[in-house]
């Protein structure tokens, strides 16, 4: 076999190869045998046929076309190896010459992953937002703690912002009740937002026994989208009882003894979470800089693939689980389809540059992903995603994303190594040392994804 690369652009390029016939051999013969096994001819047993009887039969054609078929992506294969090209996507190949007896020649035109040079980044220098807890902080984090110790207990009068109030409700499309229109002894805190628009100002007011109507487009079920007439009826108000702000409530919601205790802990996981916080405003500002430095040119089918990719998780699992199609969430983002476009684009490119630049880093720094590594991100991942970590991993085994999950921890590596060379300060202009802020009280934030890991490995060849 004889191979050439013909560069197209950056990203691009077109595979020559001339195969000899002889080369075909063990394809001909697997061809022969898979066609003896799916055809019968009287006077033969079954897997027996000659070749001769085959050729006749059935035509020259069909084994070559078959051969060829089994043939082709290991000549590929090989002369993709030959030339050391580090593919992306599947290649369109073109048969551009077969002679029975003499030869195989084909083209093959792929994309590739651009040749990206990193130059020094020991210079960036970012700006980040300061780890500053104040008392109005704790005092905010404390009353959240206190809310969700609130007692309720009934009361005889008009409900009020703040209450708790049971109720009934009915919607109506078009003057017909809706099969899925109806619930009872439902429990609503006024002025919490969590039911249909409008439901507020309808309940305000009303005692245990009354009720009222208004109009709101339902936001999921059968009618989403449409305006319905909702009937909503009160059958109990409740006044909400906060408990007082002592050392006994620091004992009944929390393992303090004291609500000094309690607080200065809720400062200490304030300041723990901005630290968090500040550490991934690191990340992102030292990683769009570190793109600024670079030329990557992107390549357009893969770039079309990540759009397309988006769109659809967007379209068909986001929203789908909110009750909700793309017009309608373009609506209230107040964005056209347009401007929807250019973004999802942006972010793709984006999320390509990052990947693309961070393999390179990668190989350069030849950094290496060991054992713990990779199932400490697993064990991330797995929280995130809502599943248990014997869970995910049966998952990614079954899938093949075991060198998914890898290549997420090696450019998280990549950007650690850019992070730690770069010059970060906060803006009251103090320098910071991110190896200082890492703290295992901040491991609820850490199952979220890291600038690397967000960059999701779709370009595999």
């Amino acid at each position: 076999m004889k191979s050439a690369v013909e560069t197209l652009n950056p990203t691009r390029v077109r595979l020559t190869v001339e195969v000899p016939f002889e080369e075909l051999k063990d394809s001909l013969d697997a061809a022969y045998k898979k066609i003896n096994q799916q055809v019968t001819v009287k006077g033969f047993r079954k897997g027996k046929i000659p070749a001769r009887v085959i050729d006749q039969r059935f035509g020259r054609g069909a084994v070559l076309e078959e051969a060829v078929n089994d043939a082709l992506p290991k000549f590929y294969t090989d002369a993709v190896n030959e030339a050391e090209l580090s593919v992306l996507g599947q290649p369109e190949v073109d048969i551009t010459e077969l002679k029975d007896g003499e030869t195989l020649n084909f083209t093959a035109e792929v994309d590739i992953r651009p040749s990206i040079e990193i130059p020094d980044f020991s210079g960036i220098e970012v700006e980040v937002d300061a780890v500053e807890v104040t008392d109005e902080d704790v005092d905010k984090a404390v009353e959240e703690l206190r809310e969700r110790f609130a007692s309720t207990a009934p009361v005889e009068r008009a409900a009020e912002d703040g209450d708790v109030v049971t109720i009934d409700l009915q919607a109506k499309v078009d003057g017909e009740v809706l099969e899925d229109g109806v619930a009872d002894g439902v429990s609503y805190t006024i002025g919490s937002g969590e039911l249909l628009d409008g439901i507020d100002d309808a309940v305000k007011g009303v005692e245990a026994g009354g009720e009222a109507t208004f109009t709101s487009e339902l936001k999921g079920g059968s009618a989403a989208g449409k305006e319905a007439e909702v009937t909503v009826k009160v059958t109990q108000v409740a006044k909400r009882e906060l408990p007082e702000l002592d050392d006994e409530f620091a004992q009944l919601a929390s393992e303090f003894d004291t609500i000094e205790e309690l607080r200065a802990d809720s400062r200490k996981r304030l300041e723990n979470m901005k630290q968090y916080d500040q550490a991934t405003q690191a990340q992102e500002r030292v990683l769009e800089k570190l793109l600024e430095l670079v030329e990557v040119p992107v390549p357009e089918k893969l770039l079309e693939d990540e759009i397309n990719t988006r769109k659809h998780n967007l379209e068909h699992h986001q929203l789908g689980q909110m009750g909700l199609d793309l017009a309608k969430y373009l609506e209230i983002q107040g964005k056209s389809e347009e401007e929807f476009d250019a973004e999802t684009k942006e972010a793709a490119v984006k999320g390509i540059k990052t990947q693309f630049v961070l393999d390179e880093l990668v190989k350069q720094e030849k950094l290496n992903v060991n054992q713990e590594e990779l199932t400490e991100h697993l064990m991330r991942r797995a929280a995130s995603s809502g599943m248990s970590p014997d869970q995910f991993a049966q998952a990614v085994v079954e899938g093949g994303q075991v060198p998914l999950l890898v290549g997420e921890v090696a450019r998280g590596k990549a950007l650690a190594v850019v992070v730690e060379k770069a010059t970060v300060k906060d803006t009251n202009g103090e320098i910071i040392d991110l190896d200082d802020e890492e703290d295992e009280d901040t491991t609820e934030a850490s199952a979220e994804e890291t600038p690397a890991e967000s960059a999701e490995e779709k370009t595999e060849g």
